[in-house]
């Protein structure tokens, strides 16, 4: 299993490799806001643990096990924003709080987080009152 400065390297390469089937060092570099050598180092071990296959000054490209790890790590964020927005946590602190949150949270923890979101999803009712309840609450608690 990677660790979490992996996941957060390997989740940003899955995302820009959607468009292109690749990425270059410097697209990584340039969307995570770190320098090159960070990306250069991290796909050595990311290499070494064939998640992707790194040439040096090339391209950057998952393998299978690299594409699913990814699409998973993927997966997670979103499930998270997704119940943050249903929980009402404010829009703009929404992406801080999955990248505190994300790598802590186990995957049986985030399946079952799924689920809930998802039975929101389908019960669009429940979601209105749930978030009511809430409103009331904080409003009741400051």
């Amino acid at each position: 299993m990677p660790t979490p400065g992996m996941e957060d390297y390997l989740e940003q390469m899955y995302i820009l490799t959607l468009d292109r089937g690749y990425t270059r060092v410097t697209d990584v570099a340039e969307a995570l806001g770190v320098h090159t050598s960070s990306v250069s180092r991290m796909a050595r071990k990311l290499g070494a643990s064939a998640y992707i296959v790194y040439e040096k000054y090339g391209r950057l490209s998952l393998t299978e096990k690299g594409l699913r790890a990814g699409k998973r790590l993927l997966e997670r964020h979103e499930i998270l924003e997704q119940f943050l927005e249903l929980v009402g946590v404010p829009n703009p602190s929404i992406v801080d709080e999955v990248e505190r949150m994300e790598h802590y949270i186990s995957w049986s923890t985030i399946n079952r987080i799924h689920e809930l979101v998802q039975w929101f999803h389908v019960n669009p009712e429940h979601k209105s009152r749930l978030q009511s309840q809430l409103k009331e609450c904080l409003d009741e608690s400051s």
